[in-house]
């Protein structure tokens, strides 16, 4: 899961106070140039406890976890945790096993079987939900001779689950009046893995679709038409192979293998996936958890209709105990996850992520110091 660059830079935009990172390896730098007042100098970490924490559960947060390692290290010394991306399913049972210390999941704990087995591993405690790393899904396509492609949700449906088979189809040209639209077969690549990519992707489909998606979300893609393929890196190599391709992917294997991105409709006008946009959909996020227990309400973002946000994203979160722990662990998390959660935040962009707005990243802030 990461973000990079697509066409212009990937600019830096205010979420609040907080200025999201220019996009990519190459130090490129947008707009401002402000970078986030949650700093290290504002926010304290109290250093110490438990001198290797163990974590478990999401590949699409490897990266990000290992750019929060790197912080966490600089800011405390002794520190250290290990990580290990085995997919979010085996981190949940290794955390309700008391396995590790927290588990990273990109979906929330099922109820009742998880979210009590999750209680029962935290001492009669809630577990709290923490969505500490955000990446957005692109719609990726190869059509000669065709950028800038529009697609809103029910148009994407139709495309997915076989409702529409030609790139010249009237529901597409209404979306893209000025393109010249080719009477091309649309080929469908997917997921034939399981995949937290196709399970937000199906969600979104569910969601912004007017009812034009019925086949459900999950893990296994539910369509019913095109050709699968393993991996991230699988379907974006198959589609960019295809004239007349189309994919869902995180954007970074989407540019990689140079597929188009298209822009998504809301309802308030096409929207390009950038930070900025990113950012905008992350702002407006609604919790439907209690307190300090952060399940994102998923709808608000997949069904988002605020001009210039970009509603396709993937949400990782780190599920740990409100309380529980020993002192020691105790302590350790909460350094780990403050550091996450500010310094860890301005190496995200070379990581590939998309960066926390500063209102998002209060109410991280607030639920990790709660935690006892």
């Amino acid at each position: 899961m990461k973000i990079q660059r697509h066409g212009a830079v990937l600019g830096l935009v205010a979420a609040s106070s907080l200025l999201l990172g220019a996009c990519g390896s190459d130090n490129n730098t947008g707009a401002g140039g402000s970078t986030s007042s949650a700093t290290a100098a504002s926010v304290p970490v109290d250093c110490g406890g438990k001198a290797k924490l163990n974590a478990e559960g999401s590949s699409a947060q490897k990266n990000a976890v290992d750019a929060f390692i790197q912080a966490y290290k600089a800011k405390c010394s002794n520190g250290d945790l290990a990580y290990n991306p085995t997919g979010s399913g085996a981190g949940v049972k290794q955390f309700n096993a008391g396995q590790v210390d927290f588990g990273g999941s990109d979906s929330a704990l099922k109820a009742p079987a998880e979210v009590e087995a999750a209680a029962k591993r935290c001492q009669s405690n809630p577990a709290w939900h923490l969505p500490l790393v955000f990446g957005p899904v692109a719609i990726g396509y190869k059509l000669s001779g065709v950028d800038g492609l529009v697609l809103n949700g029910e148009v994407a449906a139709k495309i997915f689950n076989g409702g529409i088979k030609k790139w010249n189809d009237p529901a597409i040209k209404a979306l893209n009046s000025s393109a010249n639209l080719p009477d091309k077969d649309i080929a469908v690549v997917y997921r034939s893995d399981e995949s937290g990519t196709t399970d937000n992707f199906q969600k979104y489909l569910k969601t912004a679709s007017k009812g034009a998606w019925t086949q459900g979300d999950g893990k296994q893609f539910k369509g019913g038409v095109g050709e699968g393929k393993e991996k991230s890196a699988g379907v974006a190599q198959a589609a960019s192979t295809v004239d007349g391709a189309v994919t869902y992917v995180e954007l970074s294997f989407a540019q990689d293998n140079k597929l188009s991105i298209a822009k998504i409709d809301t309802g308030s006008g096409p929207v390009e996936l950038t930070n900025e946009t990113v950012g905008k959909s992350i702002d407006g996020a609604k919790i439907k958890g209690q307190g300090n227990d952060l399940v994102l309400d998923l709808d608000s973002i997949y069904g988002t209709t605020t001009a210039g946000a970009y509603p396709l994203l993937l949400a990782t979160y780190e599920i740990v105990c409100s309380k529980g722990y020993d002192a020691d662990t105790a302590k350790a998390v909460k350094a780990f996850l403050t550091v996450a959660a500010t310094d860890g935040q301005a190496q995200l962009a070379d990581a590939g992520y998309a960066p926390l707005p500063k209102a998002f990243q209060d109410k991280l802030l607030t639920a990790i110091k709660a935690i006892a």
